[in-house]
């Protein structure tokens, strides 16, 4: 089987629960913070369904060095037959190093110098420069590096070793932006779930099942995971206490289905978490209700206070959903969790999942402790539980 390299996003171990949920824990080798190796055909990585893999790339083959030189003098010695499998055209060629000791400077000499080689065989060819030792993905997609006369090389050291991979896919960037900013109805109140993370949720929540699934949104808000399971090949089922959002929802998937041209099924209603009897599901993936918005850290007494009615809401909505789950069933919800000056504050109930008729699952590759969503300037973050219907 031929190997698959996966550059993670800006959170790697939540990029890892990801990959570890889809392909298995056995198949997944970190290598650092920012890559693992899969046991798995490129060809089965679909780096369009996957939130928190910003490039895929195939082995190409491991040097016993570390050395840019080396590595280099190895490249421009092969490279004229690996030439033979880009058809005619304009090459297009990149270089992109992942934790070696090189500066983009050493990069753009070498892609130079890897240019003579490729024109030395009558080629035409590009050299995309480098700025940083990475090439991101606006760059590979601008410059068409995963086309057929596309070339992005990527050295990825690998402890004392170098594996040398052929990038194969990047994550379409223009089309978050318009499932993000694009669709019809927006609600900054309720949250502004990113696109990639409502990918991760529902990775999370469905695992390696086959599709489609039936997943149930109890929180579906504007519909952002709605959204991302009809791309994903699922069936979507959003409900919500908000006639507005549920509204909101509607119109953004009739927007979708006519945008991206899908035929799956999906179905909104209204419904409150806590009391709704919902039709059959397969899998529950949801952002639940984040609690009052909050731009800076509020006192202590009213951060209690939102803590208490926010923990209230999702006890409520777990005992219900919890009536209507079979025996092993699974969900991924992201919840709230505050952040303090030195650690974050969880939702109650997360030391009561047992009582509630919960399991927690936990991941080899990721810590739970690790699975919080967050940036900086965010004071509200979204904690990643994934559970089992016990």
């Amino acid at each position: 089987m031929q190997t698959t390299i996966a550059i993670l996003g800006r959170q790697p171990a939540i990029s890892r629960a990801e990959l570890e949920a889809v392909f298995g824990a056995s198949a997944v080798r970190p290598i650092s913070d920012l890559s693992v190796e899969l046991q798995v055909e490129p060809s089965d990585l679909k780096i369009e369904n996957l939130g928190g893999t910003i490039k895929s790339a195939k082995v190409l083959t491991y040097l016993e060095t570390i050395k840019w030189p080396e590595l280099i003098d190895y490249v421009g010695r092969t490279l004229p037959d690996h030439l033979k499998f880009i058809p005619e055209g304009k090459i297009k060629f990149g270089l992109s190093a992942y934790g070696l000791s090189v500066t983009a400077n050493d990069l753009n000499k070498s892609g130079l110098r890897l240019k003579k080689v490729i024109k030395a065989k009558g080629r035409s060819v590009r050299v995309v420069p480098n700025t940083e030792i990475e090439l991101n993905s606006a760059q590979v997609l601008h410059n068409q590096l995963t086309s057929p006369v596309g070339l992005e090389l990527l050295f990825i050291r690998d402890g004392n070793r170098t594996i040398l991979a052929q990038t194969m896919g990047v994550q379409d960037i223009t089309s978050y932006t318009v499932r993000d900013r694009g669709r019809p109805k927006r609600d900054a109140k309720v949250g502004m779930l990113p696109p990639k993370l409502a990918q991760v949720i529902i990775n999370l929540a469905v695992a390696n099942a086959p599709a489609p699934q039936i997943v149930l949104d109890p929180f579906c808000g504007t519909g952002v995971i709605l959204l991302e399971s009809l791309l994903m090949g699922h069936k979507a089922y959003g409900t919500d206490v908000d006639k507005r959002m549920v509204s909101y929802a509607t119109e953004n998937v009739d927007w979708l289905e006519h945008r991206f041209q899908i035929d799956q099924p999906s179905m909104t209603e209204a419904g409150d978490a806590r009391k709704h009897v919902w039709k059959p599901f397969d899998t529950v993936a949801a952002e639940t209700y984040l609690g009052e918005p909050l731009v800076a850290a509020p006192s202590h007494a009213h951060l209690e206070e939102i803590v208490r009615g926010v923990d209230q809401l999702h006890r409520e909505a777990l005992e219900n959903l919890a009536k209507q789950l079979k025996p092993k069933q699974r969900l991924c919800l992201a919840v709230p969790a505050w952040r303090l000056k030195v650690r974050f504050k969880h939702l109650p109930c997360l030391d009561d999942l047992e009582k509630l008729g919960y399991t927690r699952l936990s991941f080899a590759h990721a810590s739970n402790e690790e699975l919080i969503y967050f940036r900086e300037e965010q004071f509200v973050a979204r904690e990643l539980v994934v559970l089992e219907r016990k």
